[in-house]
């Protein structure tokens, strides 16, 4: 089964097009957060198309989204998914996902949260920097951001029989 995870959108229609294409076709897709808004720490992305993001994201049926920084109650308005929850904890058959924005605890704490529920991978966003750690009892992921690197490539990955793949632009 492939997982689609990506994060920090932050509005950026095109970049989120180009990470959908790079993923190729996956059971679903996992969205960490920060959606529409470009932030007020960040400058106004080149691809910034909010409405035609919304819009895009509201006719998707295979994704997942948990709530960011820079999210609010209108981007759970105007794309009709719930982006209420700031974690949530996803089953896909023998792989068990905690997926949080990252913004809220520190790793430490994800990683005891992972633990006492037994998750496989926690994949986190937030930093907008790509990140993939083994730890002894669980995976650490960030896909990055596929709209506002602070890594130098925009980014996103994918979750395949327990191994990650990063794709980058």
């Amino acid at each position: 089964m492939r997982i689609g995870i990506l994060s920090d959108t932050h509005g950026g229609y095109r970049d989120f097009l180009t990470a959908i294409e790079k993923m190729g076709p996956v059971y679903c897709y996992l969205h960490l957060g920060d959606v529409l808004y470009h932030g007020p720490r960040n400058d106004l992305p080149g691809t910034y198309e909010p409405k035609k993001l919304a819009s895009y994201i509201q006719k998707m049926d295979n994704i997942i989204l948990v709530r960011g920084n820079c999210d609010s109650e209108v981007d759970e308005m105007v794309t009709g998914k719930d982006i209420s929850v700031n974690e949530r904890f996803l089953d896909f058959g023998d792989i068990r996902i905690y997926m949080t924005h990252g913004h809220r605890e520190t790793e430490e704490e994800r990683i005891i949260k992972a633990e006492n529920r037994f998750a496989d991978f926690i994949i986190t966003g937030h930093t907008h920097i790509k990140k993939d750690i083994i730890t002894p009892t669980v995976r650490i992921i960030n896909p990055g951001s596929t709209t506002i690197p602070k890594d130098g490539s925009h980014s996103c990955a994918v979750i395949e029989d327990n191994d990650v793949i990063f794709y980058e632009w």
